[in-house]
C-alpha cells in the first residue's frame, strides 16, 4: 500500500511548505506548521473522479435582479455598515475579540428577521441550546420565531437546512469550531475553515439564503484562518472596542454591496447592544474643555462625518529614551509630526515622553487627523488650552505645510450641529462653500504652532 502524502500548512497564514519548521517564514510565526495530507490541503483540486465539467448557460448582464433583493434588520447602525441590510445569497464575515457583542447583535438582528416574517437559523458551535435562550431572555427577544441549532458538522448542518423551506437568514457562530467529512485536518485549522467557509458559501450562492460567519480573531486583530476566506465572503466587518469603554465601532473594511469603511456606533447596555444615532455627541459628552492638550478632530469615517476628542500629554522625561505611547492613532504618523515639528516649526518636543489617545476606544487612520494632533500636542507642551468652541483637520506634509482634505464641507456641517463655532484647517483654492460657521485657514503648521504658544504659560 502507497504511503499517503502529506505536506505542512501554517495555521496562521496558510503558507504551505515541503517539510516541519519551527517558524513559518512567510508570516513569522512559531509553531504554528501543522502536518495535512495532501488531498486535504491548501490548493487541493477536487479529484480527478469528478470527471470532466459540462457547459454552463450564458446569460446577459441585463436582466432581473430580484435574487439581489436587500432586506433591512431595522437596527440602523448595523443596516448603515452593510449598506441598507443583508443582500439575499450574499456570505458575510464579522471578527472581533472574545466577548465585544458578535453573538449579541446577530442575535439580535436574527430575532428583527424572524420578526419581519423570514425564516431565521442560528446555528451555534459554541454554546448549548439553553445557553442561547437565556441570552435571548437578557435581550428580551425569546419570543423572536429563531431556529436554533447547536452542531459543529458542515455536512449536517447543510442536510438540516435543506430539510424544510428555504432559510432567509442564517447565522454561524462560529467558522472555526466547524469540520467537515471532506478533509482530514482538526476543527480550527486552515483546511477546515476555508473548507466549511467554501461549503456555506456555495449553500448562500446556490439557494439565496444570506449567511452570517462568526469569526474569532488572532492576537494581531485579524479574522483568524486563511486569508482566502475573507476573499470568498462578501463582506467582512470588524467589531471594534474593549472592555474599558461601552461603545463597540463595528467597521466594514470588505463590501461588494456597499461602501467601505462605513462605521456603526453601539453602546453596551444590560439589555444588549443599543445603536448610537449621534456618536460624535457621544464622543465628546465627557470631555474637559478648558485642560491643555485637548483638540477635536473633524474626521470623516465611510460617508459619516465624525467628531472625536484627541488628548495629548507631553511630559519631561528621565530616561534616556523617551516614551511614545499611543492609542487609537498610527504610531508612525505621530513620529512623522514630532519630526516636522522640531524641524520646521522650532517646537523642542523630543527629549520628552509624548502620550497620544483618542477618546472613546475609536481606532482613525485619516491623514486629516495630523493637524489637531499637532495642535494636541502643542497645547499640552506650552499648557495652552485650546479654544473649547474650535474644531480641527488637515493633512500635515513633511515640508511643514498643511494641505487640504476631502470632505470639508461635511465636516463642517456635523460641527456646526454640535454647536462649534470655528475650525482650524489648510488654505483651500476655491471649492464648495463652507457651512455657516468661521474657519480660519493656514498654509503652514508653523503658523498655526505660533498662535497656541503664543497663549500659552510655557515657551515651546
Amino acid at each position: 500500500m502507497a504511503r499517503a502524502k502529506s505536506q505542512f500548512v501554517c495555521q496562521n497564514c496558510g503558507a504551505v511548505t515541503a517539510r516541519w519548521t519551527g517558524r513559518c517564514e512567510s508570516c513569522g510565526e512559531w509553531n504554528t506548521i501543522v502536518e495535512e495530507a495532501v488531498a486535504s490541503g491548501i490548493g487541493a483540486g477536487p479529484g480527478a473522479a469528478s470527471g470532466g465539467g459540462r457547459p454552463a448557460e450564458l446569460v446577459l448582464l441585463t436582466g432581473v435582479t430580484d435574487d439581489a433583493r436587500r432586506v433591512a434588520t431595522g437596527i440602523g447602525e448595523l443596516d448603515r455598515v452593510t449598506g441598507g441590510g443583508f443582500v439575499a445569497a450574499s456570505t458575510v464575515l464579522i471578527g472581533g475579540d472574545p466577548g465585544i457583542g458578535k453573538s449579541t447583535l446577530l442575535l439580535q438582528a436574527a430575532a428583527a428577521f424572524a420578526a419581519s416574517g423570514l425564516r431565521t437559523v442560528y446555528i451555534s458551535g459554541e454554546e448549548a441550546i439553553a445557553q442561547i435562550r437565556l441570552r435571548a431572555e437578557r435581550l428580551g427577544v425569546v419570543d423572536a420565531a429563531v431556529e436554533l441549532l447547536a452542531e459543529t458538522h458542515v455536512e449536517t448542518i447543510l442536510a438540516t437546512l435543506e430539510a424544510g423551506p428555504r432559510p432567509d437568514f442564517v447565522v454561524v457562530d462560529s467558522i472555526q469550531t466547524l469540520w467537515t467529512d471532506r478533509v482530514e485536518s482538526a476543527p480550527g485549522t486552515v483546511t477546515q475553515v476555508r473548507t466549511s467557509a467554501q461549503a456555506l458559501t456555495r449553500f448562500a450562492k446556490r439557494t439565496g439564503a444570506a449567511v452570517v460567519l462568526i469569526g474569532h480573531v488572532t492576537k494581531e486583530g485579524q479574522i483568524a484562518g486563511p486569508r482566502v476566506v475573507e476573499h470568498m465572503v462578501d463582506a467582512v466587518l470588524y467589531f471594534e472596542g474593549d472592555g474599558g469603554h461601552q461603545f463597540r465601532i463595528l467597521r466594514a473594511v470588505k463590501n461588494r454591496y456597499g461602501a467601505t469603511d462605513e462605521i456603526g456606533v453601539f453602546e453596551m447596555a444590560a439589555a444588549g447592544l443599543v445603536p448610537v444615532a449621534n456618536p460624535s455627541a457621544l464622543f465628546l459628552g465627557q470631555r474637559d474643555a478648558a485642560a491643555a492638550g485637548s483638540a477635536v478632530f473633524a474626521g470623516i469615517e465611510g460617508t459619516r462625518p465624525l467628531l472625536v476628542e484627541i488628548q495629548a500629554l507631553v511630559a519631561p522625561s528621565p530616561l534616556g529614551t523617551p516614551r511614545r505611547a499611543v492609542v487609537g492613532w498610527d504610531s508612525g504618523r505621530l513620529s512623522m509630526v514630532l519630526a516636522v515639528l522640531e524641524t520646521h516649526c522650532g517646537v523642542r518636543i523630543g527629549a520628552n515622553d509624548i502620550y497620544l489617545n483618542v477618546a472613546g476606544g475609536l481606532s482613525i487612520s485619516e491623514p486629516a487627523a495630523d493637524l489637531p494632533v499637532a495642535a494636541a500636542l502643542v497645547s499640552s507642551l506650552s499648557e495652552a488650552p485650546l479654544p473649547a468652541d474650535t474644531v480641527y483637520f488637515g493633512e500635515v506634509s513633511l515640508s511643514g505645510g498643511v494641505r487640504p482634505v476631502s470632505g470639508a464641507p461635511a465636516r463642517l456641517r456635523e460641527a456646526a450641529k454640535l454647536g462649534f463655532s470655528s475650525a482650524v484647517t489648510a488654505r483651500r483654492d476655491g471649492g464648495e462653500p463652507m457651512a455657516d460657521i468661521e474657519v480660519t485657514e493656514f498654509s503652514t503648521l508653523a503658523e498655526l504652532v505660533a498662535r497656541i504658544a503664543a497663549k500659552g504659560r510655557r515657551s515651546a
